[in-house]
């Protein structure tokens, strides 16, 4: 139960201000004493200070200063018998959240007590939320134990902390969304939204739509003006997913509205104030895009004031089977399932590449639990690829590529034959596993522990239909 603290130096005051509380419902401690009253507070820590303004030992004012040094959240009401304005503003200035002149009526009182008590409720209320926003999406959820994780994760408490906008990389799978969630919850903006838009999936004009905003008639179907995401992010954090796809023709609104910090909506004429911090991410390495002219330099430069790298999932050694754990219990928690690894199948995941990263990693075992007959997950509940890779890489000399080198392959440099090889070995996957699939695309894309979208890419990419 909440409980209110009285300092009042008459004790007629005190004992008229218990009843009335007590008659309302609520608990209450008092003294006649401010030192005492410090001690209670320290102790006791109550929900609601009642204190009167003037006393012989110490002002109220001052006794204030120092409930609130104890706890800063603490709603105070003022009691006095010499109510002035000078000495109500003065009061709300320092803090006080109610002021009561003497003599106050019982519904005064008791009207003014459930405000501030209620303000105390919503208070530990969000208090909590945030708490359990950062315990979310907190930093020691972030499961690694790899030099390569910690590295980019100090980067990422160090980001948290400023204002300063960041661009995190990463190939799909790696986890870019979670670090930018991180990043706002551990941010002074936590309180505030975070907005996620992710720029790949939506059509120009209608991204621009979802950006910005429209005004009622700016388009047909445009039967209502709409808030844009950016005005729903304001004085939070705008993630900006998959920013590399961004169309050329929105890179310039986005780059003035992030300069000015104004936007003006699809249709209308009125700028809008916005207060927004931007996080972005990509797969795409967009200092070459900016150098092909193919993403604006100028908006580069203003989204990676701080720059992230993620590490992929084969170079996070160890971490394979720490995230295999936590998946399992996940997927089997509060249900009958396996309980463990085997050796041989620990050793097939910690062998094996990981194209998909943790995505992909997540998806084979949530199939392995699905498909288990024995307690313990062996290589026969993994899918076949994952076998295979794993046997070429064993191998004691390096697989051959798809076919023998040719003269024009041998005028190539190195990397320049290594990307062309890579390439026919991505289209020779996605062809065959779509085969294997039917030709369904999302069943082909959770095979390849892929999202859709990335599936959807790497087929138009090699022209596989």
């Amino acid at each position: 139960m909440e409980r209110i603290l009285i300092l009042d130096d008459e004790a007629d005051m005190l004992e008229t201000c218990r009843r009335i509380l007590a008659a309302a419902g609520h608990e209450s401690i008092a003294t006649t004493d401010p030192h005492e009253a410090l001690e209670l507070l320290e102790r006791e820590r109550p929900d609601l200070l009642l204190t009167d303004l003037r006393m012989p030992s110490m002002d109220g004012i001052d006794l204030l200063r120092r409930a609130h040094e104890i706890d800063p959240s603490l709603p105070v009401i003022m009691l006095t018998a010499y109510a002035t304005i000078e000495s109500a503003v003065g009061a709300v200035r320092e803090g006080a959240f109610d002021y009561l002149a003497k003599p106050f009526t019982l519904d005064q009182l008791v009207v003014s007590v459930e405000r501030a008590l209620a303000q105390r409720r919503l208070t530990l209320e969000n208090k909590n939320l945030r708490d359990q926003l950062r315990q979310t999406f907190g930093f020691e959820n972030i499961v690694g134990r790899s030099a390569a994780l910690h590295r980019a994760l100090e980067l990422v408490r160090k980001a948290a902390r400023s204002e300063a906008n960041v661009l995190v990389l990463g190939e799909s799978g790696t986890g870019k969304e979670l670090i930018a969630r991180a990043i706002h919850a551990n941010s002074p903006r936590a309180k505030y939204p975070f907005v996620p838009v992710d720029c790949a999936s939506l059509p120009e004009n209608l991204l621009e739509s979802e950006l910005f905003g429209h005004e009622k008639g700016a388009f047909t179907g445009a039967g209502a003006a709409k808030l844009g995401l950016m005005e729903t992010a304001d004085r939070g954090t705008l993630f900006l997913d998959e920013i590399g796809e961004l169309p050329q023709g929105l890179q310039a609104k986005l780059l003035r509205a992030i300069q000015e910090r104004r936007i003006r909506r699809v249709g209308g004429t009125r700028e809008i104030a916005t207060d927004v911090r931007v996080v972005s991410a990509t797969n795409r390495n967009l200092r070459e895009l900016a150098a092909r002219g193919e993403f604006r330099e100028d908006l580069f430069y203003r989204i990676n004031v701080i720059d992230i790298v993620l590490p992929p999932l084969r170079d996070r050694k160890g971490d394979v089977t720490l995230l295999a754990y936590i998946f399992l219990r996940n997927f089997t928690e509060g249900r009958e399932g396996p309980r463990g690894f085997t050796a041989e199948a620990l050793e097939l995941l910690e062998a094996y590449d990981w194209p998909g990263n943790i995505r992909e990693l997540r998806n084979v075992v949530e199939r392995a639990c699905a498909l288990a007959d024995a307690d313990m997950i062996s290589p026969a509940d993994f899918p076949a690829h994952l076998a295979a890779q794993s046997r070429r890489s064993a191998g004691s000399s390096p697989p051959s590529p798809p076919q023998a080198a040719d003269d024009e392959t041998l005028k190539l440099t190195l990397k320049e034959a290594k990307e062309r090889w890579i390439g026919q070995l991505e289209a020779s996957y996605v062809a065959e596993v779509l085969r294997r699939e039917g030709g369904n695309v999302s069943q082909a894309a959770r095979a390849a522990g892929v999202d859709r979208k990335t599936l959807h890419r790497l087929l138009n990419k090699h022209r596989v239909r």
